[in-house]
């Protein structure tokens, strides 16, 4: 059985990863860490009774601690410092970095599970967590597969079509320097290029989007569309014979001509990590988005040291 432990699953992306992944099957046990000890059980107790509707054979949830993280197969990392309003992922930067290093420290490089990092700034976290502990790359792994589904919603909206008929990536940081890859978009199976005034009003959506959510003042990220993002990053990392095309943020060691920092590219995963990394044909445009996006998670990741 896969042993799954969420770090911050007091929390509301935390606890909708457990729910996810208790619906999903096959079974697998969910062990449930977070210093609010209230706020955990709150969630736990009523995660059992979810249990005895779902009866999905094998599944398990339980309250943990720092032993379980030790040998989880999945390590799922959503600790993070309390949300604000404010208008960058950045703001939490060196608060973040505070709560994941006496966890991290105590893995060690040879650890042999695989890290979901969720906490933000996911990119420069990723590259500080790669350079301090030594994590191998298949098995750090950043969750970034919103900013493709926001773009997908977004040229959705735009087009009139429904939800699930595009697809479309972005790559390069899980923030303001976020690569729409407009050259690879697809409409009902079929290419789609964007005028400029659609690609405009896309841009406007998904620019602004994170903003205009934190200014609700709500005291949540986008719980729901986590939770069940991360929860299938989970069971695609486990399939033993996987090879699920993802985008996710990855040490980069000279892909697209990015050396040394992490960033969301499209990776195959499966096997108990990544089994290696898509190196798309990319426009100019794309590829100077995506060296500027290193640039920046290169210097925040710096200011760590």
């Amino acid at each position: 059985m896969t042993t799954v432990v969420i770090c911050g699953a007091g929390g509301g992306v935390g606890a909708s990863v457990a729910f996810n992944l208790l619906l999903s099957g096959p079974g697998c046990e969910v062990v449930m860490v977070d210093a609010r000890a209230n706020m955990l059980r709150s969630h736990l107790w009523d995660l059992e009774q979810v249990l005895e509707q779902t009866g999905v054979v094998g599944a398990s949830v339980r309250e943990g601690g720092f032993d379980d993280v030790v040998g989880a197969d999945v390590l799922v990392v959503a600790a993070a410092a309390p949300l604000t309003v404010n208008t960058s992922r950045m703001v939490y930067l060196a608060d973040n970095a505070a709560v994941l290093a006496p966890l991290l420290s105590g893995l060690g490089s040879g650890w042999p599970g695989t890290i979901i990092l969720v906490t933000n700034p996911v990119d420069p976290l990723g590259t500080w967590a790669a350079r301090r502990f030594g994590f191998d790359r298949s098995r750090l792994l950043g969750y970034t597969l919103n900013d493709s589904l926001r773009l997908r919603t977004g040229i959705g909206q735009a087009l009139g079509v429904a939800p699930g008929a595009v697809e479309a990536w972005a790559v390069g940081e899980h923030g303001d320097l976020s690569v729409p890859l407009w050259e690879r978009v697809v409409v009902d199976g079929r290419a789609a290029e964007l005028d400029p005034h659609l690609r405009s009003r896309v841009e406007h959506y998904i620019r602004g989007w994170y903003v205009r959510h934190v200014a609700l003042d709500s005291g949540r990220s986008s719980t729901w569309t986590s939770g069940v993002g991360i929860a299938r990053m989970v069971r695609a990392v486990v399939d033993p014979g996987g090879a699920e095309l993802w985008p996710a943020s990855v040490a980069l060691r000279g892909e697209y001509g990015v050396e040394g920092v992490t960033l969301s590219v499209p990776v195959v995963l499966g096997g108990g990590g990544m089994r290696g990394i898509e190196e798309w044909e990319l426009s100019r445009e794309s590829l100077e988005g995506l060296r500027a996006a290193a640039a920046l998670v290169r210097e925040a990741a710096g200011s760590l040291e």
